[in-house]
């Protein structure tokens, strides 16, 4: 298993509950560890097993939910 974190920016969250549905997504993906999602910084940290999701994934469903999310190097 190759467990890595990864920092993404996210945009468009409004309140406490914006981040909560993020988090909640992103737990029923496969692989996925560990989130924490902050509306206050617009930022969420991940980790996740990327032989099972990969930051492309976890992008993909972050936009589905309606936010603009970038992976941070």
């Amino acid at each position: 298993m190759a467990t890595t974190t990864h920092e993404f920016r996210i945009e468009g969250m409004h309140c406490g509950s914006c981040a909560l549905l993020i988090d909640d997504t992103l737990d029923d993906l496969p692989g996925v560890h560990r989130t924490r999602t902050t509306m206050k910084k617009g930022r969420s940290t991940i980790e996740l097993d990327t032989h099972t999701t990969t930051p492309a994934d976890i992008l993909a469903a972050i936009e589905k939910l309606g936010y603009t999310a970038t992976l941070v190097p």
